[in-house]
């Protein structure tokens, strides 16, 4: 298995090089959208990817790739004239993001230069203008559709509407709570942490290499394989913490220990750009021993007991107690993360694991027990699950499904309003496509008639 995507990142990359150096070469105009042009290695380099992702050869492909283009091209343009910018931290942020996202696949960031024959600066600096175009085309959509919602009336007649021998079947779904303590480490159970860093911070100042040290000690795997570079950044980029002390600093100073919610930084700062900075840092986390991880679970026991004996509710133990940020200020109440409606109700085959196992043997109205695991940024701490309601597998109805059914009709409402618009620009701007794409059907309605 890992053979087989080592090749598949081999032929992406492979064919990514081959569109850049056909851009060079033999390039050619394939469709000009108002005052823009796309390029023939703009689709290839798409249809590569395709192909790259383990997909059969299919010249019909580049029909939808080359109106995907088009489309990108009506709304950027749009976008100018709007006035809707992108700042180059937003673009600078994505291009980040998309490099740590293939330096994880590459195996990290040499063998990713060494796969695109380029410094990764270098391939930045070449994917600039299509990320930026990208990111302005996003903001002009997100600016026609912001405001679109449906009435509860709209609702009734899109159901009313559905074929109802097409209609979903929705398995098991449920609402469920849950109180979370993580460990908290006496004065002297930090000291001992906080002087490992510390020794790190003084081979820095001493004169070791600050990105070296960072890809060696850092436990930030975002950042570290980048010699803890965090790109720019506004003070709401960061935790108050790490804000505070990052926007003290001048460039090329190394900042004393911070402690923040994530454990202890170090930070360096490497340029200033009006309200942004240019930082990287050293992160230690804050590891719990078995002493704070046995007081941990004796007070969540305590409030676990308060709770079973009602003593004192679910709600208010949450709000007061709990340590999930996501939930604590919804009453304990975990809410459903899938579309843009947040919901508490959640299908029971999309629960992580070890929660859907304490939940499973439940009736609605019990708890279950306290049980230690491992939260997403690897951390240890113990929790135990409320379940409030559980609702049986069903065919759509208005009644236990309408928050689903609104999203549902809201998503066809901003559909047909996108249709509309890309139909009355399309009506307004030249739009003119090469030949070779004459057989394409979903490119017809951009021609002029």
């Amino acid at each position: 298995m890992k053979k087989n995507i080592y090749i598949l990142f081999l032929l992406l990359f492979a064919s990514i090089q081959a569109s850049l150096a056909q851009r060079q070469v033999i390039d050619r105009v394939v469709a000009t959208v108002g005052s823009g042009i796309i390029l023939q290695s703009d689709v290839d380099m798409q249809y590569s990817q395709w192909l790259a992702q383990g997909n059969k050869p299919n010249e019909n492909f580049k029909c939808g790739v080359l109106e995907q283009l088009i489309i990108q091209k009506l709304l950027s343009q749009q976008a100018v004239i709007d006035s809707i910018d992108v700042t180059e931290t937003e673009v600078d942020d994505n291009l980040n993001s998309r490099l740590r996202h293939m330096s994880q696949q590459a195996g990290g960031q040499e063998r990713l230069e060494k796969f695109l024959n380029r410094s990764l600066l270098q391939y930045k600096e070449e994917m600039r203008s299509s990320v930026f175009e990208q990111l302005k085309a996003n903001k002009m959509q997100q600016n026609i559709v912001q405001k679109v919602d449906v009435t509860p009336l709209e609702v009734k007649r899109y159901f009313e509407g559905l074929n109802k021998d097409s209609l979903p079947y929705f398995n098991t779904e449920v609402e469920i709570g849950e109180i979370v303590m993580m460990p908290k480490l006496t004065d002297a159970e930090k000291k001992e942490q906080r002087d490992k860093i510390e020794g790190i911070r003084k081979q820095i100042v001493d004169g070791s290499d600050f990105g070296t040290m960072a890809r060696i000690y850092s436990q930030d795997p975002g950042s570290a394989p980048y010699g803890g570079d965090l790109g720019f950044g506004t003070r709401d980029n960061y935790v108050k913490e790490f804000s505070a002390m990052a926007f003290k600093l001048k460039p090329g100073e190394i900042s004393p220990i911070v402690e923040s919610k994530f454990g202890f930084h170090i930070i360096q700062v490497l340029e200033r750009r009006g309200e942004e900075v240019h930082t990287r840092h050293i992160l230690m986390k804050i590891n719990p021993g078995t002493a704070a991880l046995e007081r941990t679970k004796n007070k969540l026991d305590s409030i676990y007991k308060l709770v079973v004996d009602k003593k004192m509710d679910f709600y208010h133990a949450a709000t007061n107690y709990s340590d999930a940020e996501e939930s604590k200020f919804n009453g304990g109440m975990i809410l459903n993360q899938e579309g843009s409606s947040r919901t508490t109700v959640i299908p029971m085959d999309g629960l992580e694991k070890s929660v859907f196992t304490a939940i499973d043997p439940l009736k609605p109205g019990e708890y279950s027990k306290p049980e230690q695991f491992t939260d997403k940024m690897g951390d240890v701490g113990y929790r135990f699950n409320y379940l409030k309601t559980r609702i049986p597998p069903h065919k759509a109805n208005l009644d236990e499904d309408f928050t689903k059914i609104k999203e549902a009709a809201r998503q066809d409402k901003i559909n047909r309003n996108l249709s509309k618009w890309f139909d009355d620009k399309s009506k307004t701007t030249f739009i003119n496509i090469s030949d070779e794409f004459g057989s394409c059907d979903e490119l017809k309605k951009w021609k002029k008639q």
